[in-house]
């Protein structure tokens, strides 16, 4: 089972404030993953060809390549409050409209 240290530095890594409870909860949750990791290493698994997907699936997305970009005119008649030739944004910590 992790011990406490080890599961307060996977904490920081992942910059989460853990409680007392929850350093105890995760310790035995983060055990039970490791666990099945563990079993899972103890199979052959040689045959098995590396994924990335469970399923084979092509790839969806199209070619990037470089196109004209649109008119600012155009862009902006979304805008709901454009502001000269750009897009108005809140101010940080304004109450929402």
């Amino acid at each position: 089972m992790l011990d406490r240290d080890q599961v307060l530095h996977v904490a920081r890594l992942a910059r989460l404030e853990l409680s007392g409870e929850e350093l105890e909860r995760m310790a035995s949750e983060l055990s039970h993953v490791l666990d099945h990791i563990e079993k899972i290493s103890e199979l052959d698994l040689s045959d098995v060809p590396p994924t990335s997907h469970v399923v084979d699936a092509a790839t969806p997305l199209r070619r990037d390549e470089p196109e004209p970009c649109l008119p600012r005119e155009v862009v902006l008649a979304g805008a709901p409050e454009p502001v000269g030739d750009g897009f108005g944004v809140p101010s940080p910590g304004a109450a929402p409209a």
